[in-house]
C-alpha cells in the first residue's frame, strides 16, 4: 500500500541542539550520520510541514536571542538538549516540547519543558507545561488526545490506512472479543470498537491508558476497557478477567515479540491474530514460531509508512487451524 504523500508527512520529528563548526551560533537540526558531536543545523526539513518547520526555528532563535549555549555532550556543560515538534494533521495544532539541563534561563516559547539531570543523556525527566499539555488530533473519525509520552503513528494519514487493512483482517461480525495488546492510546482498539462485541486493551506506558479512557469517553465508546500492564506478566490476568478472545491484535516495537510473549499469545486460542509490524526482520522469527504452533500466516500487506526511508510497516493474518 503506497504512501498518500512523499514529503512532509511526519507528524512528530526531534531535533538536537548544537554548535556551528566555529561555535559562534547555536544549531538545531539532526546529528550528522555516525556523529553525536555534529549537529548540522535544519531550516527546511522536507519530511516536516511548514508550520512544524517555524516553530523549530522560532525556538532557535530564540536561543540564539538569549544567548543560551547547546549541551556540549563531551565536556558536560551548556543548557539546550532536544526539542520535539508533534503536529495534529487534522487540527492544525503544532505541539512543542523543550529538553534541556537543568539551568535558569527566560521562559521559552514552547508548550512542554523537560528538564534532565542525566549527563548520559535521553529524553525523559520531569515535565512543566507552559502552553497546550496534550496533542488533539482526528483519526477515523475519533477526536483524540495524546500525551507527550504516549507512542502515536508519526504519518497520520497512512495511520488511518494501516488501521484499516488491520480491521479487515479481524474481520469482525458485531460480536467477537478482541484483545487488542500493545495498545497504547487505544487507536486500533477504538477503532475496531464498532466493529467488535467488546474491545479489551493492553499497555505497559500508564499515561497512554489514561489517553485511552479519556479518549474512549470523550467518543461515545463504551464497549472498550483498558488495563496498565506487561504483555508478559498481563495477558493471563486478562484473559482470566474477560475470557479468551476471538481475535487478539498486537502492535508490538520495533524489537517484535519475544518467545514469553508469543507463548502468552499462544495461550489465548484466538481464532485471528493481527500482527501489526513496523520491523519485518522481527515480524519474521514471530510468523515461524506462530505458525509452528498451529496457525496458518494467510495473508500480509506492506504500508508505507515511512517514505525517504528504508522502512516499512505490515499487518499480517494468522489463521488457526481447526
Amino acid at each position: 500500500m503506497p504512501a498518500l504523500e512523499q514529503w512532509r508527512y511526519r507528524n512528530k520529528l526531534e531535533y538536537s541542539f548544537g554548535e556551528s563548526d566555529d561555535g559562534s551560533e547555536l544549531t538545531l537540526g539532526f546529528h550528522a550520520r555516525g556523529r553525536w558531536d555534529l549537529t548540522v543545523d535544519a531550516d527546511d526539513c522536507h519530511l516536516a510541514s511548514e508550520a512544524g518547520n517555524e516553530a523549530r526555528n522560532a525556538v532557535r532563535e530564540w536561543g540564539r536571542a538569549e544567548a543560551i549555549p547547546a549541551w556540549d555532550r563531551r565536556e558536560q556543560r551548556g543548557v539546550l538538549r532536544n526539542l520535539a515538534v508533534r503536529e495534529g494533521r487534522r487540527t492544525g495544532q503544532i505541539q512543542t516540547r523543550l529538553v534541556t539541563a537543568k539551568a535558569r534561563f527566560p521562559r521559552p516559547p514552547v508548550d512542554l519543558h523537560t528538564i534532565v539531570e542525566d549527563s548520559a543523556g535521553g529524553t525523559d525527566g520531569p515535565t512543566g507545561v507552559l502552553g497546550e499539555e496534550r496533542l488533539r488530533e482526528e483519526l477515523c473519525g475519533l477526536k483524540l488526545e495524546i500525551s507527550h509520552g504516549a507512542f502515536f503513528q508519526t504519518n497520520t494519514e497512512m495511520a488511518e490506512r494501516l488501521y484499516a487493512v488491520a480491521a479487515e483482517y479481524a474481520g469482525l461480525s458485531s460480536r467477537e472479543l478482541v484483545f487488542d495488546l500493545y495498545c497504547g492510546i487505544g487507536t486500533i482498539g477504538l477503532t475496531m470498537a464498532g466493529q467488535a462485541g467488546e474491545v479489551w486493551g493492553l499497555e505497559i506506558v500508564p499515561e497512554a491508558i489514561e489517553d485511552a479512557e479519556r479518549n474512549a469517553r470523550a467518543n461515545g465508546i463504551e464497549n472498550v476497557h483498558f488495563l496498565a500492564g506487561n504483555a508478559r506478566t498481563g495477558v493471563r490476568p486478562l484473559v482470566e478477567k474477560a475470557g479468551k478472545p476471538d481475535v487478539v491484535v498486537v502492535d508490538p516495537p520495533r524489537a517484535g515479540l519475544s518467545q514469553k510473549i508469543v507463548r502468552r499469545v499462544l495461550e489465548c486460542e484466538a481464532q485471528k491474530i493481527v500482527y501489526v509490524s513496523c520491523n519485518p526482520t522481527t515480524l519474521a522469527p514471530n510468523a515461524a514460531q506462530l505458525t509452528e504452533a498451529g496457525y496458518k500466516l494467510a495473508r500480509v500487506r506492506p504500508v508505507d509508512m515511512f517514505p525517504q526511508t528504508p522502512h516499512i510497516e505490515c499487518v499480517a493474518l494468522f489463521e488457526k487451524h481447526e
